[in-house]
C-alpha cells in the first residue's frame, strides 16, 4: 500500500492510501478520487517529504506535506489531524461491519475465495488470512479481494 499526500484544485490537502501508483493513476483518471473538503475530482499528488527510517528501522520521522500560502502550516496540520481521526473512525467502522457481517474462514480464505469465484460454492461475505503472495495470486486470477484495515491501536 502507498500513502499519498494529495491536493485538489482549491489547494485543500488530504491523504489517501492506494494499492499501487498505477491504482492511484487509474482512480484519478476515472474521477474516483475526490477532495473530502470540497468534493473536487481534480486531484493530484502534493509535494511530500520522504519517510526516513532510523538506524534500527523501528522509529521514523513522520511524513509532512509542504504548507501552501493559502493554508498556514499550523492550520494545515490541525486539519490533517482531524481528517486522520475521521479516517481512522471510518476505517474502524468498516472493519467492524465486515467482522460482524461476514464469516471468518481463517487460513482457508484463499481456497474459499477461489471456490466462490469459480462458482464451486455459493457466494457469501467472508474474511480471513492470506499471505501477500496468496493475495497477489488471487488478484491475478481476477478474484476480488481487499485487505482489512489495520489501525495503530490494533498493534498494541
Amino acid at each position: 500500500m502507498i500513502r499519498y499526500s494529495l491536493r485538489c484544485e482549491s489547494h485543500h490537502t488530504f491523504e489517501s492510501w492506494f494499492q499501487s501508483s498505477s491504482a492511484f493513476e487509474s482512480q484519478v483518471k476515472r474521477k474516483l478520487v475526490s477532495c473530502p473538503i470540497c468534493g473536487s475530482a481534480k486531484v493530484d499528488r502534493a509535494i511530500m517529504a520522504p519517510r526516513i527510517m532510523s538506524g534500527k528501522g523501528r522509529e521514523s520521522v513522520p511524513q509532512a506535506t509542504a504548507p501552501t500560502p493559502e493554508a498556514p502550516a499550523a492550520a494545515q496540520t490541525s486539519l490533517m489531524m482531524a481528517q486522520e481521526r475521521e479516517l481512522r473512525t471510518k476505517l474502524k467502522e468498516l472493519r467492524d461491519h465486515i467482522i460482524k457481517n461476514a464469516d471468518n474462514v481463517g487460513e482457508r480464505f484463499p481456497n474459499e475465495a477461489r471456490k466462490m469465484h469459480y462458482g464451486e460454492i455459493e457466494h457469501r461475505p467472508i474474511y480471513g488470512e492470506a499471505s501477500p503472495d496468496e493475495a497477489r495470486a488471487l488478484m491475478e486470477e481476477g478474484v476480488e479481494v481487499s485487505a482489512l484495515p489495520v489501525l495503530p491501536e490494533d498493534r498494541n
